[in-house]
């Protein structure tokens, strides 16, 4: 008698999350291309995906942290980790700007345009140099401070969710017997979060269909034809820098960058859907923990690399930048392009956290080099939505071998759970109390 197959327990591939992600992609350009009207009718489905998202961002930013701090309990350590943090976060993001550069002076994507600056609507950036304008590094800096504790959680600031989270981790790892009660309840509480998250994912097809249909319905897949250079350009520079530059840090840490894609691809689609890497900042915290990085090492690297380690956003501003001068015909000389490397450092981190932050950073940098005409940005405006999406995933991916390198400096790298993830191979059942079909 022949024996019964055995049930293998493998889903079948169209279950998967990043497969329906990527259908809805590829549903909402075809739409949007042959039906723009309706495409742009559908921006609403994106909007409420990312709406849900930033929803829950605050609070799991808090849980985690939280509990992260208080299981540490040192002052000391965290001190260490915020200093190896910081030193990844301005050695990588410098780099970023300074490979935007070269790129721009080798490729030249904006020679020979020949653009009067006259002849351009500077009415159409004159929101960016707006809100530039109110992005000083001051300004940023006290805008971490929330105007009360629970604002912090309600505002939806990534920045001061963590600071309101380090000060009452802190304070639980400092508050002995009451202390540890209070950090039991908010890891069952974190538990509970966590599943919010992955009821939450089940909605990313649909909001990375809307978002999708309305980008190529409202600004149409032609409009890449007329800057394709620089697209091209920076598209190109930041795969380099995504497989050269950081491929040869994940290297050096013992794992390959390509094995940390496969592993993020859902979150990569869902970015690359919606045009936001705040959108995948709850599953991507997730997902980094069962990979291994303690859930202090998670708490501080991603949330503050979301505002300090912009690495497709500091590529676009040095290369978007020379971009409008070479198509302006302006000549800038090794002084100008240093100081708007110096500039750029600083409105990098200024603007951080804003809407279209990548344009406003961009517009802050020129209005501080006025040798390059702010208003040569409306040449880019058109196309600079098409381009976020490289902006996000480059962060993406930066912000999240950034988690993993600062867990292996600071010994708090699971080596075992971080390769079976990464192999695909399933977590032992014990690891997690939480199950995500979120892969």
């Amino acid at each position: 008698m022949n024996a019964m197959p055995k049930a293998t327990g493998r889903r079948p591939w169209w279950s998967h999350l990043y497969v329906q992600v990527l259908g809805a992609i590829l549903g909402g350009v075809l739409l949007g291309h042959f039906v723009p009207e309706a495409g742009v009718a559908l921006k609403p489905l994106g909007d409420g995906f990312i709406k849900l998202v930033k929803m829950i961002i605050a609070p799991v930013i808090f849980l985690t942290v939280a509990t992260g701090i208080a299981s540490v309990g040192e002052a000391k350590t965290l001190g260490r980790l915020t200093v190896k943090t910081f030193a990844y976060f301005l050695f990588f993001s410098t780099l970023a700007l300074i490979v935007g550069l070269i790129v721009a002076n080798l490729v030249q994507p904006g020679a020979g345009m020949n653009i009067d600056p006259a002849t351009l609507d500077a009415g159409a950036v004159s929101q960016y140099q707006a809100k530039a304008h109110e992005a000083t590094l001051t300004a940023f800096l006290l805008e971490i401070i929330p105007t009360t504790f629970v604002s912090a959680l309600t505002e939806g600031s990534i920045l001061q969710a963590l600071f309101v989270a380090i000060l009452f981790g802190i304070a639980l790892s400092h508050t002995g017997a009451a202390g540890a009660q209070v950090l039991g309840m908010l890891e069952k509480t974190s538990v509970v979060f966590f599943r919010i998250v992955a009821m939450l994912m089940r909605f990313a097809p649909i909001g990375a269909f809307g978002a999708m249909a309305f980008t190529i319905g409202k600004y149409g897949v032609e409009s890449l034809a007329n800057l394709g250079a620089l697209i091209a350009t920076f598209y190109l520079t930041s795969l380099f820098f995504v497989i050269v530059v950081l491929g040869a840090m994940a290297r050096v840490a013992g794992f390959s960058i390509f094995r940390l894609i496969a592993y993020l691809k859902a979150e990569l689609l869902l970015v690359l859907g919606t045009s936001s890497s705040e959108a995948a900042l709850p599953s991507l915290m997730e997902k980094l923990e069962k990979a291994g990085c303690a859930k202090s090492v998670v708490g501080m690297v991603v949330p503050t690399g979301y505002s300090f380690n912009l690495d497709g956003t500091n590529i676009y501003m040095t290369l978007a930048a020379l971009f409008v001068a070479q198509a302006t015909g302006v000549d800038l000389s090794l002084g100008d392009q240093v100081a708007l490397l110096l500039v750029a450092m600083v409105s990098s981190k200024g603007a951080a956290g804003v809407t279209g932050a990548g344009f406003i950073t961009l517009a802050a940098t020129l209005t501080v080099v006025p040798s390059v005409p702010v208003a040569g940005l409306a040449l880019i405006l058109g196309i600079d939505r098409f381009m976020s999406e490289c902006r996000a995933l480059t962060n993406f991916i930066g912000n999240a071998l950034a988690a993993i390198v600062v867990a292996k400096w600071e010994n708090a790298l699971d080596r075992d759970a971080l390769n079976r993830a990464l192999s695909g191979e399933p977590a032992p059942l014990a690891a997690s109390p939480v199950e995500t079909d979120a892969d």
